[in-house]
């Protein structure tokens, strides 16, 4: 005999497929259509589930949040982003909202849009160095906090967000580098997601750089803390340490920035091996030594020179430039890190 709890299970799964596909049908979806139809029929189970009210609340309020956060990144997705952290709670005549403004204006000159929470202290400096046009702002809705600084105020380059995990997400997500000024909890622990991201392979190599005012040692703390602390338990490693860049100040914080991208130019899996991107063609003798230096990156083989691969051709992604991969043993990315400053160095 049948189990007809199981039939039952099985229709209305069929049934919510069926469903699913004519709703795209109707609304004359083409493209991502299986990412979508996912998105539907999870939002669909959730019902199913009987969650109670406050989590298809948050399910419902963070989807929507994400969906208004892309719309406003999405006519700015081929600039140079960074983004900068710091306390809210710096005030104007303090010389860290000064040193932030100057950072800023020194990004923006060199064609980089800053992004920032929107908010008052460092990220208002950071607004105001830059300027309006070249900056967005992603804020978050607090009781003290309860709407962005004067410089971003009703732009378009603004989207204000009520959870921090998805307001973390978007200043995280659209950025190529960041700057981190000091600050109190919120700034620490978006610093140390960043670095767990790079450390774990969960985000892109990018710079991560701490700048602090000259005598006033607040990242420089921070640093030693890694070093004599973290290291010698063996709770990181040591070459996590290339994860971020101890600035010493304006200039070298912008060059860490810019020259990041002046051979490197962005990083793609495919397969099994790992694939950089290069502004510029590597030398033989550049090749050659490379693969000396970085053979413990190497799960198997070595580093080896390639063309653009069947997916990268079918998506067009980045087809103009050279290419270098390999067999990425996946458990050193700080040592990944320390390649793409040798690439930038070539």
């Amino acid at each position: 005999m049948k189990d007809s709890s199981f039939d039952s299970s099985f229709d209305t799964s069929t049934s919510i497929e069926s469903l699913v596909e004519e709703l795209l049908n109707t609304a004359n979806i083409k493209t991502n259509r299986r990412l979508i139809a996912e998105l539907v029929t999870t939002s669909l189970h959730l019902g199913t589930d009987l969650p109670n009210t406050l989590n298809l609340k948050i399910a419902s309020a963070a989807l929507t949040e994400m969906r208004d956060a892309f719309a406003m990144f999405a006519p700015y997705v081929e600039r140079k982003k960074v983004t900068i952290f710091g306390s809210a709670r710096t005030t104007k005549d303090d010389p860290l909202y000064r040193l932030t403004e100057e950072v800023a204006r020194s990004l923006a000159e060199n064609g980089w849009m800053v992004v920032t929470g929107a908010g008052p202290g460092i990220m208002e400096a950071g607004m105001s160095g830059a300027g309006r046009d070249m900056s967005i702002g992603v804020s978050i809705r607090l009781p003290f906090e309860t709407s962005a600084n004067p410089i971003i105020a009703g732009d378009e380059k603004y989207v204000s967000m009520r959870y921090f995990f998805t307001r973390k997400l978007m200043l995280v997500k659209e950025s190529n580098a960041f700057i981190c000024m000091p600050g109190g909890f919120g700034t620490l622990d978006e610093m140390f997601e960043l670095l767990t991201l790079s450390q774990t392979g969960k985000g892109n190599p990018v710079p991560i750089v701490m700048l602090d005012l000259p005598g006033d040692p607040f990242w420089e703390s921070v640093d030693a803390f890694v070093r004599t602390t973290l290291v010698p338990r063996r709770l990181v490693s040591e070459a996590d340490l290339a994860l971020y860049h101890l600035a010493l100040g304006v200039q070298d914080a912008v060059n860490e920035v810019v020259n990041f991208y002046r051979v490197y130019h962005s990083m793609r899996i495919v397969g099994k091996r790992i694939v950089l991107r290069l502004n510029s063609d590597l030398s033989d003798t550049a090749l050659e030594q490379i693969n000396i230096d970085f053979a413990n990156l190497c799960e198997s083989g070595g580093i080896e020179k390639v063309g653009a691969s069947p997916s990268e051709v079918s998506d067009k992604d980045n087809l103009d430039k050279f290419r270098i991969a390999f067999h990425f043993a996946r458990r050193d990315f700080g040592g990944l890190r320390r390649l793409i400053n040798v690439l930038n160095r070539s």
